[in-house]
């Protein structure tokens, strides 16, 4: 199965032009200010539709407030309904099911919601474990927006929150395929500056890692996947 490695973006811009398993974990664009849609980061889907183009103006009335949780197995099936609306394609929602079955993979409280007004699931983001070289690392993909909420900071509560949680967990590294435009806001910089690279061609903006801690040097080396993503 092909499935999305940390920014799972619509049509991400940065999916390779060639087939490939791997495409950005957010599924949006830059310039609708959601996250923009990824497979090899597309362990998530980030909704660039959250970050507007433009900056809201002084008067601008406060956008809507998203609660942000552990996802329960309640959840289940709206997740994966805000996977299959937010991508073009079921492969990100069919992703998450084979990470949750992989105990390899799943990291426990790494998956997350960011909730609606009436209480239903507005966005999405996981982290699972990947490795670098031989040492572990996390990555983030996919991150979703279901396309009601799209445009309106879902996918940054929701992205914010993982990350949160992953720091909490003690986890050194996160990596993230997706929008250069996008990511940094949460602290990702180019993986290259540590020596870490894909297993496929990107961009290298494109390829992103966050050390949440900020202390210490993560590992070089390259990238291995969960099996579930496909590369």
């Amino acid at each position: 199965m092909a499935a999305t490695v940390g920014t799972a973006l619509h049509g991400d811009a940065f999916a390779p032009s060639s087939p490939s398993p791997v495409s950005p974990a957010d599924g949006r664009t830059p310039e609708t200010g959601d996250p923009p849609h990824t497979r090899a980061s597309t362990m998530s889907h980030d909704d660039f539709h959250d970050v507007p183009s433009t900056a809201p103006s002084p008067s601008s009335p406060p956008g809507p407030r998203w609660p942000t949780r552990p996802e329960t197995d309640a959840d289940r099936a709206a997740v994966r309904a805000v996977n299959a609306a937010a991508f073009p394609t079921p492969a990100e929602a069919d992703l998450v099911d084979a990470l949750r079955a992989d105990p390899d993979a799943w990291l426990p409280g790494l998956s997350y919601v960011a909730e609606a007004p009436d209480g239903s699931v507005a966005a999405y983001a996981l982290i699972t474990r990947c490795r670098v070289g031989d040492a572990p690392a996390a990555a983030l993909a996919p991150v979703a927006v279901a396309p009601a909420h799209q445009r309106h900071g879902a996918g940054q509560a929701v992205v914010r929150a993982v990350l949160a949680a992953a720091r909490l967990r003690g986890e050194g590294l996160v990596l993230v395929l997706g929008h250069p435009e996008y990511y940094p806001r949460f602290g990702f910089v180019p993986a290259s500056r540590y020596g870490i690279r894909p297993p496929f061609d990107v961009p290298d903006a494109a390829m992103m890692a966050l050390v949440p801690d900020g202390s210490g040097r993560p590992p070089a080396g390259t990238i291995t996947y969960p099996r579930a993503f496909g590369v």
